[in-house]
């Protein structure tokens, strides 16, 4: 049976050492637009892994500030041509909550966060977040099995090379949700959308991911409350000033038995 996220194609496969054209199957990872409405009216066209995308959409929104409770949200439906109508309870000014959010044009792509946005020096100053002063404590080593670990869960990327992962673990290593999507923030997003729906206290919870640690992968954490980001990938400066700004912890290639902590050492014990 044909996986959700996958397809599979025709290609031709070049070994220049062999001297060798074979034709054979491969599998790619699948991409398609995920339009989000809220009470009729449309608020986003997202580019995503067709898989989890109730979860996609809710944790876009709680992650980008637009939603704070579920308690905000009163019906929540998939459409078989890509939709997802999200009707919202009496009271809640979304028009309020999205001009304070970031003012991204109202299509993003996976290759990055948005087709357009802000300084995020501007942003932050804008939504003035809380910065997060009590960080717990985590064992390196708890840090680094959680991020080899994603590999292992990783279906869709053994099969293609094509996506992204991410999850969230407790502080001892318990895994708590995983994702994995053609975007990095898609990623984020659709682990963020799991702990919106099953309750979780995110500040008990780090987050483990892929790619590069750039400012708005940072600041969904930072929305959310979770204290600690941790990367196979390089930290981006933007990252680093809105770890610094919001109290995170930010740590980057994290492979083997090595870390590098851009911010916050002092939530890292050997």
């Amino acid at each position: 049976m044909e996986h959700e996220g996958l397809r599979e194609v025709e290609i031709v496969r070049v070994n220049t050492t062999e001297k060798t054209a074979t034709q054979k199957k491969d599998n790619i990872a699948k991409e398609a637009p995920l339009h989000v409405f809220l009470d009729e009216t449309h608020y986003v066209t997202i580019l995503c892994s067709p898989n989890m995308l109730k979860e996609m959409a809710l944790g876009h929104l709680f992650s980008e500030g637009v939603l704070h409770s579920l308690d905000d949200v009163k019906e929540v439906g998939l459409e078989n041509d890509g939709r997802c109508m999200i009707r919202l309870e009496r009271g809640v000014d979304i028009e309020k909550r999205i001009s304070l959010s970031q003012p991204f044009a109202r299509l993003i792509v996976t290759a990055c966060g948005s087709a357009e946005n802000w300084p995020l020096s501007k942003l932050i100053d804008r939504i003035k977040p809380v910065k997060i002063e009590n960080r717990s404590v985590v064992k390196a080593g708890t840090i680094l099995e959680c991020v080899r670990r994603l590999g292992d869960l990783s279906t869709v990327f053994r099969k293609t090379g094509g996506v992204h992962v991410a999850s969230l673990n407790t502080w001892d290593g318990k895994l708590v949700a995983f994702a994995e999507d053609v975007g990095r923030h898609n990623a984020v997003d659709k682990v963020i959308g799991v702990g919106v729906l099953g309750g979780v206290d995110f500040k008990e919870l780090f987050l483990a991911v892929s790619g590069r640690l750039s400012g708005d992968i940072v600041l969904k954490a930072g929305r959310m409350r979770i204290s600690l980001v941790a990367s196979q990938a390089a930290a981006l400066d933007s990252g680093i000033e809105v770890a610094e700004r919001l109290g995170i912890c930010l740590l980057g290639f994290v492979r083997g038995n090595r870390m590098n902590v851009y911010v916050g050492s002092d939530c890292v014990v050997l």
